[in-house]
């Protein structure tokens, strides 16, 4: 392993942690699930900066019985010599100061994601109890802190010949709204820094449940592109696998074309997901247009096509995965989701379109795949065209710009309203009575939906189920979908309580996730979740929503003389019971639909809604135990 001077004077200090606890959404962006697990990943992350570096290659994280989550690494360790200019050992400057750490010049780390200094002071400040043992110099250190400040002094509890930094910590139940760690979101992430940085050994354990992963991938982010594609049916075997460095950085991508409509492209930067993409992400998508349209012209395969392939023609049905490992990295704010730096936009270009170029020439089958899904892609944009224009010009015609089966509601304040798609004409008749017609809006839905995880976006205009919610919604569709233009600020799929009524819902959030993502992203969409049953005796009357609820309901009332209705469908319930069950805001239970890892959502609604049937199959033995209230 490389070795490099890690002292307190690499520590740099940049001032109070009180500003952390009073509010944490700043700094971990909120306090529920999501912020929660967020505090791993601040501790991990730096022990992936000390594998960036070179100093580290096994990484585990244990969530305990406890509750606590411990983080070990074999790295150098947090330095413990005295910071001079804080009169403190620089283990206690680095997790009780905000802006303390070694990442603010390149001399410490030459690449790193923790660039503003807060990640591992954030967590301490935001825990019950904290602890840090540090193996250096022969002998094992120890401290101890509580909410952020520290209950003890570093000391030698012992000797050791290895090196790293241990960690564990319980997180403050006054600030989270959950303190119960999940072995699965935490799987997600350590999987995908696994795939990320190709050697390194990530292990996952949780002493609660004995659930074990080992994360290990030689192969990198091309073994990650065969995991996003596990599901799906590749148009060739192996990714095209790129890379290239310049002035310091280092670029690398995978690419694998799939038979599939959808563009799944995941870029990062220092191991950091930059969601909202940046330079990384459009250098590489010039450079991939650039190659693609290059080959079509040089074989003349446009020759007979009207329409030439765009940028959007070209990506779809790809696969991608872009890293991009950088020595000084601007992003936009602390959540670090978009890549700034100008210069890496011209230098991921290049690199992609001369490597790509030079693939193309050598792999002259997979280059022609490539090439023919693109020039399809380009039809299939220029039918969706037509029928985007034959939607506006109907827009224009019909009466009000609006579906005949809607019942719109009388307010147009589209911050109270509500829209609510409902399974069947007859549970719709009853929901337009029952409404508050002020702010609840009805769109009943008819017969079967269309699957638009198989369908291109000309299809998906031109159904006749699915365009009537496209013009209730009244925001556009794909790209050129306009979340200021929704008129509704809820959309509540209204269905069933069975098999029938799961699956229209899986259909019309695979539609949204697809064609519509920012009413997801934005928290725009719920699932009305009606009553099974209805216990009653007399006047008493109460709704429950599973079994359990029905026999504590039955208890409750007294037993004898009890009455219970089973509901089979939306359309047994009266206006009145429609209402006070289903559509009360001030009674009702609905579902948020949230998207809290786009990877695996993606990858769900492939298995689910794909053409492969051997992934739904094994999906559906392993879940099946987990099913309760079966209606079919």
């Amino acid at each position: 392993m490389t070795t490099s001077k890690y002292e307190a004077d690499s520590i740099k200090v940049l001032k109070g942690l009180e500003a952390v606890r009073k509010r944490p959404a700043m700094y971990i962006g909120g306090t529920s699930e999501r912020g929660l697990h967020h505090l791993v990943y601040e501790v991990v992350d730096n022990s992936i900066d000390e594998a960036l570096a070179g100093f580290c290659d096994k990484i585990q994280v244990t969530i305990t019985n406890d509750g606590s989550v411990i983080i070990e690494d074999n790295g150098r360790g947090i330095p413990v010599d005295m910071h001079h200019e804080m009169n403190l050992p620089a283990v206690t400057v680095v997790l009780t100061v905000l802006h303390a750490g070694g990442k603010f010049d390149d001399k410490t780390y030459k690449v790193s994601g923790g660039l503003h200094g807060v990640g591992v002071s954030v967590v301490n400040a935001l825990a019950e109890n904290f602890e840090v043992r540090i193996s250096k110099n022969g002998n094992l250190y120890s401290q101890k802190f509580e909410r952020g400040a520290y209950v003890t002094d570093l000391t030698i509890i012992g000797k050791t010949e290895n090196s790293g930094t241990w960690i564990k910590f319980r997180p403050d139940r006054e600030i989270f709204e959950t303190v119960n760690f999940s072995f699965e979101y935490l799987s997600v992430r350590l999987r995908e820094l696994a795939f990320l940085n190709k050697g390194i050994n990530i292990i996952l354990r949780d002493e609660r449940s004995d659930k074990y992963h080992d994360f290990h991938f030689e192969g990198g982010i091309n073994q990650f592109v065969l995991y996003l594609n596990e599901n799906k049916k590749p148009l060739y075997s192996n990714p095209i696998y790129i890379n290239g460095d310049k002035d310091e950085i280092n670029f690398e991508v995978a690419i694998q074309y799939n038979e599939g409509f959808q563009e799944n492209i995941y870029s990062f930067a220092n191991n950091i997901n930059t969601i909202e993409g940046g330079t990384h992400l459009s250098g590489f998508k010039t450079g991939l247009t650039r190659a693609v349209n290059n080959y079509i012209k040089h074989t003349g395969m446009d020759k007979n096509e009207k329409v030439l392939p765009n940028g959007d023609d070209i990506r779809e049905g790809i696969t991608a995965v872009l890293s991009i490992k950088l020595p000084q990295p601007q992003f936009e704010g602390q959540t670090k989701t978009k890549l700034q730096n100008s210069e890496v936009d011209g230098i991921v270009n290049s690199i992609v379109y001369e490597r790509l170029t030079t693939f193309f020439e050598e792999n002259p089958q997979e280059a022609k795949v490539i090439a023919n899904k693109a020039i399809l892609g380009a039809r299939s944009r220029e039918a969706a065209r037509r029928a985007r224009e034959l939607t506006r010009r109907k827009s224009v015609l019909d009466s009000g710009s609006l579906p005949g089966k809607l019942a719109d509601c009388s307010s147009q304040d589209n911050t109270i309203t509500e829209l609510f798609l409902v399974e069947g004409d007859s549970a719709g008749g009853s929901a337009k009575q029952g409404r508050d017609r002020e702010i609840q809006a009805i769109l009943p839905l008819w017969g079967k939906m269309l699957n638009t995880e198989k369908a291109r976006i000309d299809r998906v205009l031109n159904n006749d189920k699915i365009s009537p919610v496209i013009l209730a919604l009244g925001a556009g569709i794909g790209d050129e979908f306009d979340i200021t233009k929704l008129r509704y600020n809820k959309i509540i799929i209204m269905a069933d309580a069975d098999v029938d009524g799961a699956h229209i819902c899986t259909l019309l959030l695979t539609f949204f996730f697809r064609y519509m993502r920012p009413l997801i992203d934005y928290g725009h969409v719920y699932i009305a979740k009606p009553p099974l049953y209805l216990v009653r005796k007399g006047k008493q009357k109460i709704y429950v929503y599973d079994e359990e609820e029905r026999d504590a309901a039955i208890e409750e009332l007294g037993g004898k003389g009890v009455m219970i209705q089973r509901y089979k469908g939306l359309g047994e319930m009266n206006p009145e019971q429609l209402w006070e069950t289903t559509m009360d805001p001030d009674r009702r239970l609905i579902v948020h639909v949230r998207i809290d890892d786009a990877i695996e959502a993606d990858r769900m609604f492939t298995v689910l809604m794909g053409d492969e049937v051997e992934p739904r199959r094994k999906f559906i033995e392993e879940n099946a135990k987990y099913v309760s209230d079966l209606d079919v």
